[in-house]
């Protein structure tokens, strides 16, 4: 028992040496591919701002009252999508050059699962871009970079790591999620996104959060941080989308990354309408980009669990991150011969 317990110590060590190097590698070459500079970011921001992303509009966030500033309330962050813009527009970022940032989260309405934690940590980027790079072309490009950071992290990691299986193809695969709509229209959104992601391995299904054919959206998204509104190139809605890939360990989709251009006063007053929430008009962020203050960018987030979970080949997201778990999950994972962290 004491051997089995020593090297079940030795894994967890090796797994977060592995997982640091992963995230190292990722970090840098993310910031090489997309010209991105390392800043510091918040956990928290003012209530009440429209700062905080609402990601799908009806999830709690973690409220708190400051007890030197009169009580006013502070939440934790859900992601940084719009504090990021004003940071481009307060750093003066130049077009083509953006931000990076480690961002750190708790989401208390997630559903516990072996992907899912209500810790929430990812790479949040943002760049800013030319009105007239407003094209699902220049979204295509800026995904093309992001996956060769991926491709090249899991070189590395294999050459440090020999267990490490590849298991990314050599390019992403692009599709409209009402193309896949029309290919599958008997399937979920979720079960589409398992066949399109198994039969290429990695996929960006571009245009989340508008309604398709069936007057359903593929998933959800807030009004006010991706253009998923405007009629693109490709004759269809959005200039946003979701990078997934084949996970063989789980047998399904895998969902990496979130990530689109960003709103500019037209999408976001056309959205806003769409959802019935123009009141959200009034709000500080919304205030700054109806009045032309923010420059236009794209952006996104990237799990930084979800990429250490995948290159490594885990079962569980508690593998690779500490988090709350309740007991059934401890109990469960162990009866598989998971070691949560």
């Amino acid at each position: 028992m004491e051997i089995k317990t020593k090297t079940l110590k030795q894994e967890r060590l090796r797994t977060e040496a592995a997982i640091q190097y992963a995230k190292d590698v990722f970090t840098r070459q993310l910031s090489d591919q997309l010209n991105l500079t390392k800043v510091s970011s918040p956990i928290m921001v003012m209530d009440g701002t429209g700062i905080n992303d609402d990601l799908n509009g009806v999830e709690r966030c973690v409220r708190f009252a400051i007890k030197q500033m009169d009580d006013q309330k502070a939440v934790v962050v859900n992601s940084l999508a719009k504090w990021k813009r004003i940071r481009l527009k307060d750093y003066e970022i130049d077009e083509e050059q953006g931000i990076i940032t480690d961002m750190r989260a708790i989401r208390p309405d997630e559903d516990y699962s072996p992907i899912h934690s209500v810790y929430v940590d990812q790479w949040d980027w943002e760049k800013r871009i030319s009105p007239d790079d407003r094209t699902v072309a220049r979204l295509k490009t800026e995904v093309k970079k992001i996956y060769k950071a991926l491709k090249i992290t899991e070189q590395e990691l294999r050459r440090k790591y020999t267990d490490v299986e590849e298991q990314l193809p050599d390019d992403i695969t692009f599709i409209h999620a009402e193309e896949l709509r029309r290919i599958y229209p008997e399937l979920t959104g979720k079960e589409r996104e398992d066949k399109i992601a198994r039969e290429y391995g990695a996929v960006f299904i571009i245009g989340i959060g508008g309604e398709l054919g069936d007057d359903q959206p593929h998933d959800g998204r807030a009004p006010d941080y991706d253009d998923w509104s405007t009629e693109n190139e490709d004759g269809f809605y959005g200039l946003n989308g979701d990078l997934l890939v084949w996970n063989p360990v789980l047998e399904s989709a895998f969902e990496l990354s979130s990530m689109g251009i960003r709103v500019d006063q037209d999408a976001l007053e056309r959205q806003l309408e769409l959802r019935n929430e123009t009141h959200r008009k009034n709000l500080h962020f919304h205030q700054l980009l109806l009045q032309d203050q923010l420059p236009q960018s794209i952006g996104g987030g990237i799990g930084q669990s979800r990429v250490c979970m995948f290159l490594l080949g885990k079962q569980h997201i508690g593998e690779v991150q500490v988090s709350v778990w309740p007991e059934e999950a401890y109990q469960e994972a162990s009866m598989k011969g998971i070691s949560l962290l």
